[in-house]
């Protein structure tokens, strides 16, 4: 029997830099003057390795050279980049043209709308668009992996499937079966499927005809069949050869033969889910599949100069080891789990990680010649450490690009998409017309004085949707927005115009190809030519004028309240790329660009768990027994494949593996493969000593300042200003509240599409009760007509209506069923809403009572509606809410006109929810102990608590320290206090 012909099948360990090591091993063999590196074809995984190893080629080269064919596999017209190659015009004649992708993504959405309406199961539009881009992805797997769709109709485990599995499968064999039929009718093929049939096309030519050619496939670690066939086909050709990355030879026979496992009990399916998460189980899938043994791969030749000590290979292999073999770390000498060359950083915050990260990236670039590659599968980090790197003028390339999602025209054009889907919600809108892009020119500050008029106009809780909401704001009779009212009015009606047609669009069913050309058109009107400036205009206009081309393959009906979510999932998928490299030395990848790079210092940054690895989106559409059963891979495989790029790219010399203790969600856990090197190496693996110091040293002050509590302390002619009893309480218990208020006249700013705060629900209230009281005469069969009638003109939004006045119409029940039981009795309202002044303390003192009602006896009561709890009695004891016993003194002094005489009731009517009814009333008067004011005592007690205070801070000299009381304090002025920036360093009791 003739010896079995040998492969031509080499490796290049992750040591041995594998670009610099393959362009000088070629270098080596190829490079004569019959032109030998010329006649080569080098098959590559992708443009990025490409790049890779042609820069190898340039720095290798003494003198010129002429390089070698590539072609990468990735390359969607595969026929034609290797074509030329083959003096033969057999390749691709039958094989039917791909789909375009996104023609297939909108066709497949279309078709499970379609079939969800059928079936009785109506989808919104975002949720098909992202039903279709999963049921892509499991289609892409089946043909990848050569598995027939037609099995998906006799799969024995389809009985043991729950209800909500088999209706998934069902749905997933109804649309298969369909999209088969309408691809075949328009004459496509899968991409996919015509990539198999070109791969088995181009083995099937070189086979058959022996190749005068050299023919290389390097780097290629995909393990699908027709891939492993076509590289068999290459390493068996007489001028053939395969050239795998990181395949681990120092592996013992035994542990790579444990790395399969057959059983397919429930046991060895876990076992076999183990497997697949080793580094090294997708390379020996490949392997098999090209029924090459693992010993007869050969060794490269070459090393690069950039890579690792060889040992570091040897520790890693034994760190990745399956489970069952961990125990063996122990008993290996310390040479085999040294990790010679690697370090760790551990930083608080993703924030402070970048940090880091940049500044050792700047400290390496300091080494002539040095190249550093920083790895992260995380683009937001990502685009931290290319920020951080612009404070030294250094321009990261980074080679994953951005989603355009993220980046100004992206975020622009999703701007607009929200204002639309919002009904023009002052949030929304605010944010499109502050975008840096709109007006970007010369009349940019008069734009932006206008819109921070429009932001004032907008504070507080949203208005009524639509255009209509904002022009009902424009021309409302409130009084403390008419002159500003006035100043943005003019230009509202100015650029209003330019939203009318979309506004109106929005009110009836959605047009797909209208709403795209009036959005583009509107986005052209706001930012002239700028919006389609730079690579991520480019990308955003070329998207849309693909979309526009496809206006029938729009989905069936999509809401306007969708449009955002729905265009969001097209634009986080596009990734943008700068036109030109950075910095020559340094380069941030992903981690499917990372594969075969090599650099002096390589720092692998994001090592937490759901970042690398990136967690696991499992399979929406078939279930993980129906993946098993149909010889899927598993999910898991892709951590898998994420160790062996963390193992690649630690080949490198140096290299820094970072972490975050916390990032954006909150606290983080360590990545599997961080704590796998720790648990082995133990103390050994070195922790950079200066990277956490150095990152917190840079931003440090010079000098660090212990910052006092603010104690203004204004002249006493400044102090000397007339106040309500409203402000009295803030006088005492936060003194700089009421300078700020009252002698800097500034007013607290509500929030952009704020909640209904309790400021703005008392204003509603006590407008509602004072027009009962003074036009109704205190009926109580008119007060909830007129709340009714007064919350629809308001202008408020129909949620917050909704959500809101159902609570309030109870409260307002309570008061209006109260007052008249009270009336029976002989407590009759006298007063509501009267401005009254008097001197007290030596102060002009003035007060609006909410109401006042005069008790059988003679004597007064004083009422004051709250929307929410009242004030303890302790507040009121201590004299930190001294509202209802100033407005006594104000009563029993005649400040209010004829209604005047003794007070001897004190009362809170509070709206709030109390033993399951809205409405109640509470006394500072009555109470238990000593933990109340006795009601003859209760305006002697409140002057003489106001006197002690005017004295202090209007008559006296004595500093307005903020948040003296902070328990009785309000937050409307910690921001211009900076609260945070000294609280907890001072005490309440010192509080200088």
């Amino acid at each position: 029997m003739p010896d079995r012909v040998k492969p031509h099948i080499y490796n290049i360990a992750a040591h041995g830099g594998f670009a610099d090591a393959l362009a000088q091993g070629l270098i080596d063999r190829f490079d004569d003057k019959a032109f030998g590196l010329a006649r080569l074809l080098l098959i590559l995984p992708n443009n990025r390795a490409r790049k890779a190893v042609q820069d190898a080629f340039v720095r290798l080269s003494d003198e010129g050279l002429l390089l070698p064919q590539m072609a990468v596999i990735g390359d969607l017209d595969l026929d034609e980049s290797v074509g030329v190659a083959l003096d033969s015009g057999e390749l691709a004649l039958d094989i039917a043209p791909a789909i375009e992708p996104l023609d297939r993504l909108l066709m497949l959405a279309q078709l499970i709308e379609q079939q969800s309406k059928a079936r009785g199961e109506p989808v919104l539009a975002k949720d098909a668009l992202r039903l279709a881009r999963e049921f892509a992805r499991t289609l892409d797997q089946l043909t990848v992996e050569e598995i027939d769709v037609r099995k998906l109709l006799d799969l024995e485990v389809e009985p043991h499937l729950s209800d909500h599995w088999q209706n998934s499968l069902s749905f997933f064999r109804t649309v298969a079966e369909k999209w088969q039929k309408q691809l075949h009718t328009l004459g496509y093929s899968e991409q996919a499927s015509r990539r198999n049939r070109l791969f088995d096309s181009l083995s099937h030519i070189w086979s058959s005809a022996a190749s005068e050619r050299t023919i290389i496939a390097a780097g290629i670690t995909t393990s699908a069949p027709v891939i492993a066939r076509f590289l068999r086909t290459i390493a068996f050709l007489p001028r053939g050869m395969v050239v795998l990355p990181d395949l681990d030879l120092v592996m013992p026979d035994e542990e790579w033969a444990l790395l399969d496992s057959g059983d397919s009990s429930q046991e060895g399916f876990s076992v076999r889910r183990a497997q697949e998460t080793h580094p090294q189980f997708h390379l020996k899938i490949l392997l098999e599949r090209m029924s090459v043994a693992r010993v007869e791969v050969m060794r490269w030749p070459r090393t690069g100069e950039s890579g690792a000590v060889a040992r570091r290979s040897k520790a890693l292999s034994h760190a990745f080891a399956i489970p069952e073999l961990t125990s063996r770390w122990s008993d290996l000498p310390a040479s085999e789990r040294s990790l010679a060359g690697v370090q760790t950083a551990e930083a608080k915050t993703s924030g402070e990680e970048a940090q880091i990260v940049a500044l050792l990236a700047r400290e390496a670039l300091e080494q002539p010649e040095r190249r550093v590659a920083i790895v992260t599968p995380d683009r937001t980090l990502a685009a931290r450490i290319a920020g951080h790197l612009k404070r030294w003028d250094i321009q990261a390339d980074d080679t994953a690009g951005q989603p355009l999602s993220k980046l100004p025209e992206g975020i622009l054009f999703l701007n607009l998409l929200a204002v639309a889907a919002e009904g023009f919600a002052p949030a929304a809108l605010l944010a499109l017309l502050k975008h840096p892009l709109v007006r970007s020119g010369e009349n940019r500050l008069d734009w932006l004085d206008n819109v921070r008029k429009l932001d004032l106009l907008l504070r507080g809780p949203r208005p009524a949707p639509g255009l209509k909401g904002i022009d009902n704001l424009l021309i409302s009779d409130d009084r403390r927005t008419r002159v500003l009212r006035e100043e943005v009015s003019g230009w509202w009606s100015e650029i209003r115009p330019m939203f009318e047609n979309l506004s109106v669009m929005l009110k009836s069913p959605l047009d797909w190809a209208n709403l795209l050309a009036e959005i583009r058109s509107v986005a052209g009107l706001l930012t002239g030519d700028q919006l389609w400036k730079g690579p991520g205009g480019r990308a955003l206009a070329d998207f849309l004028s693909e979309l526009q081309v496809r206006d029938t393959l729009g989905p069936g009906s999509i809401q306007a309240a969708e449009i955002g979510e729905y265009f969001e999932t097209f634009l986080s998928e596009i990734a943008v790329r700068a036109p030109y490299g950075g910095h020559p030395r340094i380069a941030i990848f992903g981690l499917l660009e990372a594969r075969l790079q090599q650099a002096d210092l390589a720092i692998c940054c994001g090592l937490n768990e759901g970042s690398w690895p990136q967690k696991i989106s499992p399979d929406p559409w078939l279930a993980p027994m129906v993946r098993k059963s149909l010889g899927l891979p598993e999910q898991e495989r892709q951590i898998g494949l994420s160790a062996h790029d963390l193992v690649g790219i630690m080949g490198s010399k140096d290299v820094i593996l970072t972490r975050a203790l916390r990032d954006d969600n909150g606290p983080a856990l360590a990545s599997r493969f961080l704590l796998r090197l720790q648990a082995m190496c133990g103390t050994s693996l070195r922790t950079h000593s200066d990277a956490r110091r150095l990152g917190q040293m840079i931003d440090w002050p010079a000098k660090r300042i212990k910052l006092a509590r603010p104690a203004p302390n204004p002249q006493v002619e400044q102090r000397n200003v007339p106040f309500a009893v409203t402000q009295a309480d803030r006088l005492k218990a936060d003194p700089f509240a009421f300078y700020a208020s009252k002698i800097m006249d500034l007013s607290a700013l509500e929030k952009v599409d704020a909640e209904p705060g309790a400021a703005w629900r008392g204003t509603v209230i006590h407008q509602i009760l004072e027009d009962w009281a003074k036009q109704d005469r205190y009926d109580p069969d008119r007060l909830i007509q007129r709340a009714e009638r007064f919350l629809n003109d308001r202008n408020s939004h129909p949620l917050m209506r909704s959500l809101w006045a159902p609570r309030l119409m109870e409260g307002l029940r309570w008061i209006a069923a109260t007052v008249s039981e009270n009336s029976k009795s002989g407590r009759v309202p006298v007063l509501s809403e009267q401005y009254g002044v008097s001197e007290i303390a030596g102060v002009e003192l003035s007060g609006i009572p909410d109401r006042i009602d005069r008790l059988p006896d003679g004597s007064l009561a004083i009422v004051d509606y709250k929307t929410g709890g009242p004030p303890s009695n302790r507040a009121v004891r201590e004299g930190f809410n001294l509202q209802l016993g100033l407005l006594g003194a104000l009563a029993e002094q005649g400040a209010f006109g004829e209604v005047s005489g003794q007070v001897s009731a004190f009362e809170y009517w509070s709206l709030a929810k109390k033993n399951d009814l809205f409405g109640h009333v509470q006394s500072p008067t009555r109470g238990q102990g000593d933990n109340f004011v006795a009601a003859d005592e209760m305006v002697d007690r409140s002057v003489a608590q106001f006197n002690d205070t005017v004295d202090r801070y209007i008559r006296g000299s004595e500093p307005m320290t903020a948040k003296l009381h902070p328990e009785y304090g309000y937050a409307d002025y910690d921001q211009l206090m900076r609260l945070e920036e000294w609280y907890g360093q001072t005490s309440a009791e010192d509080p200088k």
